[in-house]
């Protein structure tokens, strides 16, 4: 009865559950697995400052670099040009001026004029000057007739995805959402990435709010892209002994560790060892992984835990208690000695 009993348990795989085993109190170490990590407790002097998604600096140069301009002529647009007091040079049946890949236009009279990368006021005034060597009164009218030179583009969770002209009216980083027919209902307003001369911004609406930025502060230029995130990439992910177990999306505001924690319908008050929460959060750039916990038996944590904000990818973990680790096991036994009582009576 005894080997029959000892090879039944060891047949049998013990398995309490999830665990976050041995864990130094504070510091750098490596994993059995390899992985480098650090354990730190969340207090005020270790709370990790709230993320920007593009630093205070390079999103300084963007502003400085994307403020309002006057539109400029470029290769590919249509001018209409009229001179009123000589309507047999200018009919009214053209069909305008196209700027040639040279950035020039082929105007009666004087031949080539520079029109690339100059405003319509420049423009004219150019004009009107090589003019007056042939007409008395030479008052050129002048505008775009196409835009056809000046884009942007705007693709991922936005409902009109594509490309779109500049025109002479200045296009803001929010108004460019817009003209793509706003975001999805699955489109991340606050995870826009703008792409500019071979260089990356994150950006999100919110985030600029709350550095006293406006979206509509950042003009787009010709050649930006601007590529709107999903929300499915924002997610949080729990584990272990919460009352709902499942991702948990961050909102446009931001999602601290109590609000996870409240989202998750709390933790589970059977099993749940309140003094074991952890955030894994990986930092796959600098080969790092830090691990932060908190004990919330001491409701002067709770206030931490608020101000503790959550990164997309971030994993929550709550660890069992040992009672509950214990039950587990038995309940895993007691199949076992049911059939071993079983088998005894035969």
């Amino acid at each position: 009865m005894c080997l029959l009993l000892t090879g039944l348990l060891s047949g049998c795989t013990i398995n309490s559950g999830l665990q976050a085993g041995q864990l130094p109190v504070s510091g750098s170490f490596i994993a059995e697995n390899g992985l480098h990590f650090n354990i730190q407790p969340i207090n005020l002097a270790t709370l990790p400052p709230k993320k920007v998604a593009t630093s205070n600096n390079d999103l300084h140069r963007l502003i400085q670099t994307s403020g309002y301009m006057d539109y400029q002529i470029t290769q590919g647009d249509v001018l209409n040009i009229f001179l009123s007091g000589y309507p047999d040079i200018t009919p009214s049946a053209t069909s305008g001026f196209l700027v040639d890949q040279q950035g020039f236009v082929q105007f009666p009279l004087v031949g080539r004029v520079k029109a690339s990368g100059l405003s319509v006021p420049q423009f004219t005034a150019n004009l009107k000057g090589q003019l007056q060597r042939y007409l008395k009164y030479s008052d050129p009218q002048v505008n775009v007739a196409e835009y056809r030179g000046n884009k942007f583009f705007i693709d991922g969770e936005v409902e009109q995805p594509g490309e779109f002209a500049i025109t002479d009216t200045p296009v803001s980083l929010y108004s460019a959402i817009s003209l793509a027919g706003g975001a999805t209902a699955a489109g991340d307003s606050n995870n826009i990435t703008l792409n500019r001369d071979g260089k990356s911004y994150s950006l999100g609406l919110q985030s600029l709010r709350e550095l006293g930025v406006s979206a509509n502060q950042i003009y787009l230029r010709d050649g930006d892209s601007v590529h709107v995130n999903s929300e499915t990439r924002n997610k949080v992910y729990v584990l272990g002994e919460l009352g709902r177990v499942e991702p948990v999306l961050i909102p446009e505001q931001g999602l601290s560790l109590a609000h996870v924690i409240g989202e998750s319908r709390g933790l589970d008050s059977n099993t749940s060892d309140a003094a074991k929460i952890y955030v894994v959060r990986d930092n796959p750039n600098n080969g790092m992984t830090n691990i932060y916990y908190i004990d919330m038996k001491t409701i002067t944590n709770f206030a931490l835990a608020n101000r503790f904000e959550m990164q997309p990818n971030d994993i929550l973990y709550v660890d069992p208690t040992g009672l509950a680790r214990w039950n587990r096991v038995i309940s895993l036994l007691l199949p076992s000695t049911s059939a071993i009582y079983s088998i005894s009576r035969i």
